[in-house]
């Protein structure tokens, strides 16, 4: 392990070199978010089968050369819980790193639990047990400790080894197919752009809301988005979802009105209030695109059992598969099953040609 992460440009060019003809490199991110809407990148973690290489993005290095590490044509990058850290690296590559191989999923598709995490996975394949004393460490304060370097450094040293493994257990099951469709899914940029219009489908329970409330909530999400985008504040700082909803729901028409929910103290109602309440006024005429249009806002008893046969039948072909049933389907997925969605428009893929077929005919 190096005794310390490259901050030169000289160092990083001569790594670069070494790292070109690698046919894969594990690859991690350590970065901060606490205190900010945008990630701030504080550490690279690389490994190929020789060495691993710790690049510090906070000293003066040229990101452009940091960023062509990651657009080696063809180079597989092998990643744990790939989204984010491709989301926190996008503004040195511009588009998502492609191709890459998420340990995470591919061992959701051997069965393991969908959200297992990186030490759990090395220590049941690997029979390795990492130290997680760093796991709420401030990765941006400098000098960066012995501790914290080896903790960095564990985090890329079993992937490329690790994800061997579960390649091989993949083939053997003849799911390399599957593997490969929700790769490309995860380097799809679309998956990394940030409307303000569709921040408030983050907020649970919104689609089961009256229309105009809907709109509602619609407008404060994309309102309170482009806020802390401009602020780089969290967006919880500029509202929180709970005070989102009793605004969407209240329609406060006036300051006075405002006031009257006691959501935030006055000087922030003042300050916030003509923002707020022209936000709500532009709410009943955006287009309803979206927006989920129902007569009655309680699914039908039809409908509930319906979902629920889906259900049953996705849990017995997970048994079947030995996964767990969300891997095959959400059950977002089934509820617009049962609404009368079609099949085909809701899974695609391996998905599709696991579970059409039973799932046309309920």
């Amino acid at each position: 392990m190096p005794d310390h992460p490259i901050t030169d440009d000289a160092t990083l060019q001569e790594t670069i070199g070494r790292l070109k003809s690698a046919p894969r490199l594990a690859l991690d991110t350590e970065f901060m978010r606490e205190r900010t809407y945008f990630a701030e990148l504080a550490l690279v973690q690389l490994a190929d089968h020789d060495a691993i290489y710790l690049i510090d993005p906070l000293a003066e290095l040229t990101l452009t050369h940091l960023g062509s590490i990651f657009k080696i044509a063809g180079q597989t990058k092998v990643l744990h819980a790939a989204r984010q850290d491709i989301e926190v690296l996008l503004p040195l590559t511009d588009t998502p790193i492609a191709p890459v191989l998420d340990t995470q999923v591919a061992a959701a598709l051997l069965g393991f639990a969908p959200q297992i995490g990186y030490g759990d996975l090395v220590r049941q394949e690997l029979g390795v047990v990492l130290e997680k004393t760093q796991t709420r460490t401030d990765w941006t304060k400098r000098p960066l400790s012995a501790a914290q370097l080896e903790y960095a450094a564990d985090d890329v040293r079993w992937l490329l080894p690790l994800a061997s493994k579960l390649e091989e257990k993949l083939n053997a099951l003849g799911r390399s197919h599957w593997l490969q469709q929700d790769m490309a899914k995860l380097t799809d940029p679309t998956l990394y752009r940030v409307d303000p219009t569709h921040a408030w489908q983050r907020l649970k329970g919104s689609e089961s809301l009256p229309i105009p409330e809907q709109q509602r909530l619609r407008q404060l999400a994309a309102w309170r988005e482009t806020r802390a985008a401009q602020r780089n504040l969290p967006r919880g700082w500029v509202m929180t979802d709970d005070v989102l909803r009793v605004i969407a729901r209240a329609a406060p028409l006036t300051l006075n009105a405002l006031n009257a929910l006691n959501l935030m103290s006055e000087a922030s109602a003042q300050k916030l209030s003509d923002d707020l309440l022209a936000t709500l006024a532009l709410a009943k005429d955006w287009p309803l695109e979206g927006i989920h249009q129902r007569a009655d806002l309680k699914p039908s008893a039809e409908e509930r059992a319906r979902a629920q046969r889906l259900s049953e039948c996705v849990r017995a072909k997970a048994t079947e598969l030995t996964l767990s049933p969300e891997v095959l389907a959400t059950s977002r997925d089934l509820k617009r099953i049962a609404r009368g969605d079609a099949v085909d428009q809701v899974l695609e893929g391996w998905r599709l040609e696991v579970l059409g077929a039973t799932l046309r005919g309920i």
